[in-house]
């Protein structure tokens, strides 16, 4: 049995991150009070032993978050499998999409209950198997991070992804290059209102030594790792690639990475458990 428990701070897009499970086909309850997770189990194990949990825990069950502890011992007693998923974002952000809904804070007036929220959950923070910072995603990108992650099927999922360093570093990366030092397609009139997707850029791009010398470091790198991670029953592996304004550089190299470990959706890495996914982040994205 499989049970994901999402939890973070209002705002932060834990809701999005619940949809996008129950997209999954995953059953899923919202604000789940701790000390009835045990209960929840057997219940859905009776009816469906195959089919995952997730839940919403935030601090609205305040008086319960002290017991997470001893219900996530009761619950690996028990063969569960237990994923804790924590969404956050920045305090500025969260301050601004409250200012947008208009919605009243779970915990009394802000800023000051984005504080003691952070507080109250730290512990669960702290037993976190993934961290996700919302901060610089759409809730598109939120939703299919979650996916990416959780869709069942092969054994690890492998996310190639390009970012802007304008926009911060992905923080659900588990490696991160800098292709930076490259010449900058950008800087040629003709090329700048395209992207690395579009052949000519992409050619600006590989026809550069030094950027063909990078993919094979981290082509190399990747073919050592990911067999060996994969051995280990991880989930996933995001591996991002940056350059100043996500448009260019990072986008050709994520799409040649991608080429070069397999263009079948099924990579022979890891004897074919490995399932290869691009995301572009910062694509199209106005400065």
């Amino acid at each position: 049995m499989r049970l994901v428990v999402i939890s973070g701070l209002s705002g932060g897009g834990k809701s999005t991150a619940l949809r996008a499970l129950e997209d999954l086909g995953m059953f899923c309850v919202d604000n789940c009070p701790i000390p009835l997770l045990p209960e929840l189990v057997e219940l859905v194990r009776g009816a469906d032993p195959n089919r995952g949990i997730a839940v919403c825990v935030d601090a609205r069950d305040t008086e319960h978050l002290a017991s997470f502890d001893d219900i996530y011992a009761r619950l690996e007693q028990a063969a569960v499998k237990i994923d804790v998923l924590f969404v956050e974002a920045t305090r500025e952000v969260l301050m601004r999409r409250y200012g947008e809904t208009r919605r009243m804070h779970p915990m009394g007036e802000l800023p000051d209950a984005i504080d003691r929220e952070r507080e109250a959950l730290a512990h669960l923070r702290a037993r976190a198997h993934t961290i996700i910072d919302s901060t610089s995603h759409t809730s598109r990108q939120l939703r299919q991070m979650v996916r990416d992650r959780h869709a069942g099927g092969v054994a690890l999922r492998v996310v190639l992804q390009s970012f802007a360093y304008k926009r911060g570093v992905p923080s659900e990366a588990d490696m991160v290059f800098d292709s930076r030092f490259l010449a900058n397609p950008f800087d040629d009139p003709t090329l700048r209102p395209l992207s690395g997707l579009h052949e000519p850029v992409s050619a600006f791009v590989l026809g550069q030594a030094d950027a063909n010398e990078l993919i094979e470091r981290v082509e190399g790198l990747l073919r050592f790792a990911i067999p060996r991670i994969a051995a280990e029953g991880r989930s996933h592996l995001t591996i991002a690639i940056g350059c100043t304004g996500g448009q260019h550089r990072s986008v050709a190299l994520i799409e040649e990475l991608k080429r070069r470990l397999g263009a079948d959706p099924t990579s022979a890495l890891a004897g074919g458990s490995v399932r290869v996914l691009v995301r572009h982040r910062d694509v199209g994205r106005s400065a």
